[in-house]
């Protein structure tokens, strides 16, 4: 996107650096690489660590110390994995102690709160009404959250209609009332390609219209592209039976984009993704004049976690060298 971009003040300056390179048979090499300021600014996805948090290894708190370490301007939350919110009695008071902490933690390391995922709270593609309002309402509070937090965006999933003309229709209902609800307090509702229907992006873009908000967006994800309702699995091993083109679909879903989300599975020895051409990709998010956070989120299980997000940071600020 050109105007709508949300954006802070500081660019991204980054000297010389030190990364890890692996392919799926290698140990880590490391290798000097000079890092050049790129056209946007890298924000770490929480969800890169989730098998650290979930394992009880580190806080889901840790997550500003660790992205700071990392070399990371910008972090995205993942709502899922703070159990002290999600399974609260309380869940507003839950929330603000939840916004306390990471708005100090935020600060204390210098880092900038982008955005906000938000999973597991209901379906607001249903076509049944209630379940549909319930979903809204849970949301809110992420919205709230997110507003408190100065976040640009909260990324939201459209599950619970698989025929298509529903799906559309309830999508629309429910963002319009959320976009609605976010439009006063700053926020933008972004939905994500997160597989099966919500990957098809004609359908997709189709809600984006349909809405018509200024705040109502996209966050395409290079990889989330298997939109297979039977036989659902995944572009980086060939388990998915039905594939968008993950090029034409970041082409097209940037013309609402809010931000965006470099995923990552393995690399080949030169430290290259093995699956996507994150040149390529850039070059398409770089033609639509976007200037924002570009989001790191590896989901490799050959590399650490720590390996894994290095080597897609890397690899984001190699293949932007020169656009």
């Amino acid at each position: 996107m050109k105007s709508r971009i949300y954006t802070i003040a500081t660019g991204l300056v980054l000297s010389m650096g030190f990364v890890f390179f692996q392919s799926c048979n290698d140990t880590p090499q490391k290798k000097e690489v000079a890092w050049a300021q790129p056209f946007f600014k890298i924000s770490l996805a929480q969800w890169s660590i989730h098998r650290m948090i979930r394992s009880g290894e580190v806080s889901p708190y840790e997550f500003a110390s660790l992205a700071k370490k990392w070399g990371f301007e910008g972090l995205e939350y993942v709502s899922q994995l703070y159990p002290d919110v999600n399974d609260s009695e309380d869940k507003v008071a839950a929330m603000e102690n939840f916004i306390a902490q990471n708005n100090a933690l935020a600060a204390e390391h210098g880092l900038q709160n982008v955005l906000i995922m938000v999973d597991g709270e209901g379906d607001l593609a249903s076509s049944d009404a209630e379940t549909r309002a319930t979903a809204i309402a849970n949301h809110k509070l992420w919205i709230d959250a997110a507003a408190k937090m100065g976040c640009s965006s909260v990324r939201l999933n459209l599950y619970g209609e698989k025929d298509p003309d529903q799906w559309i229709a309830n999508s629309i209902v429910s963002m319009k009332e959320l976009c609605t609800y976010a439009q006063p307090l700053g926020v933008n509702v972004i939905v994500e390609n997160h597989g099966r229907i919500t990957s098809n992006v004609p359908l997709l873009m189709q809600v984006m219209k349909g809405v018509g908000m200024d705040n109502c967006g996209t966050l395409p994800d290079f990889g989330n592209f298997c939109i297979s309702e039977e036989g659902y699995g995944s572009i980086f091993d060939g388990s998915c039976k039905d594939v968008y083109d993950i090029y034409k679909g970041v082409d097209e879903m940037m013309e609402t984009a809010f931000g965006v989300s470099a995923k990552s599975f393995a690399f080949d020895a030169e430290g290259n993704e093995s699956n996507i051409d994150f040149r390529k990709m850039l070059e398409i998010v770089k033609s639509h004049d976007y200037n924002g956070f570009i989001g790191v989120e590896y989901e490799g299980d050959v590399l650490s976690e720590e390996e894994g997000i290095l080597a897609t940071q890397s690899l984001l600020l190699k293949a932007s060298k020169g656009l």
